[in-house]
């Protein structure tokens, strides 16, 4: 009696659901299931009932600001490539994929339905039966594009191998080097819908140019197309002022004659190498034109100093006369003597 008893009670409960409209279906063709010799009442379980659960994807697209993006557009593909959902964000920034057999997805982002905004990477998603996966995806704001110019500051010529720093706060985020033609170009990433602040600092000054030492500040905003200018002065060496003639004098030799004789040909009016002596004249004594022409002799340039060694040779000249005069006149007066005692004898 008891067992039977348990037999007609899933007969009971089908009845009870019937009326009462309570009781799903699942939780009756669950309990069927798990009766070896399950009764004819079993035919009315519905055939769907034994396929297995679907998943679903809930995505919130977010900027890093933290404001809802709307009109974002995202797809999911299979584990085979194709495609199983696509949809856009709505107001709240919300888009659900549901009814997705469980498996491995790829969602990627077509669109961030902004101008200020950028698409994130693809990324892998797993859909478990019975939930729906949640992710909350960061749009981060569009990089703004900027363009460095080097300029010489009085000329403005394009300048090449001018390299920079650009940074925010305390961090390096890029360094660009000009080609060139001058320029150089690179991204910026952007924190604010409102823009960033950054700074420029050139590290390298171009060839023949003084480094730009102080750091120039400048604003970019999303997308914005930013450019940035660095002037530079020519350095010392290489300017105009640095060709000053010296005050050295050169070595080249003048084209106009010099009225100096050279110190190795002796000039027209001095005596040659072979007339140390000069002449004596009737007086007995040097001539004074020739002695003054001698001491007169201009000096040579680049020679030092005479000396009174140079009048040696006239100085002896001088004496030699001197004695010889003086020896003829002992002589003369000797001789007279001699006439003069000859001649008083005689008269005797």
């Amino acid at each position: 009696m008891r067992i039977r008893s348990a037999r007609t009670l899933p007969v009971a409960v089908a009845v009870a659901a019937t009326v009462t409209g309570s009781l799903s279906w699942a939780p009756t063709a669950s309990a069927q299931s798990a009766d070896p010799a399950p009764s004819a009442s079993t035919s009315s379980t519905p055939r769907n009932a034994a396929e297995p659960e679907t998943g679903g994807v809930a995505i919130l697209k977010k900027d890093p600001g933290g404001d809802v993006l709307v009109g974002a557009s995202f797809a999911l593909f299979d584990f085979a490539g194709k495609e199983a959902a696509s949809g856009k964000t709505d107001a709240q920034g919300k888009l659900a994929f549901q009814d997705l057999a469980p498996g491995v997805y790829r969602l990627k982002e077509v669109s961030s339905g902004s101008s200020l905004h950028d698409t994130v990477d693809d990324q892998d998603v797993i859909v478990t039966p019975g939930t729906a996966t949640r992710l909350t995806i960061v749009d981060p704001f569009t990089a703004a594009s900027v363009l460095l110019k080097s300029k010489d500051d009085k000329t403005g010529k394009m300048l090449a191998g001018s390299t920079v720093n650009i940074g925010s706060g305390d961090k390096i985020i890029l360094t660009l080097t000009t080609g060139a033609d001058g320029t150089a170009s690179g991204k910026l990433p952007i924190n604010s819908r409102t823009g960033t602040d950054f700074w420029v600092k050139q590290v390298k000054a171009p060839a023949g140019y003084n480094i730009y030492k102080p750091s120039k500040a400048f604003k970019a905003k999303p997308g914005d197309p930013v450019t940035v200018t660095v002037t530079n002065a020519k350095t010392a060496a290489t300017s105009p002022s640095t060709e000053k003639p010296t005050d050295t004098p050169t070595e080249k030799p003048s084209d106009k004659p010099s009225d100096k004789p050279s110190p190795d040909k002796p000039s027209p009016d001095e005596p040659g190498k072979d007339e140390d002596t000069p002449a004596p004249s009737a007086s007995g004594t040097p001539t004074s034109n020739k002695t003054a022409s001698s001491t007169a002799a201009p000096v040579p340039a680049g020679s030092l100093a005479h000396t009174g060694a140079d009048a040696t040779p006239w100085l002896i000249g001088g004496a030699g006369v001197l004695i010889v005069a003086g020896g003829g006149a002992l002589f003369a007066a000797r001789r007279r003597r001699t006439d003069n005692s000859d001649d008083g004898s005689s008269a005797s």
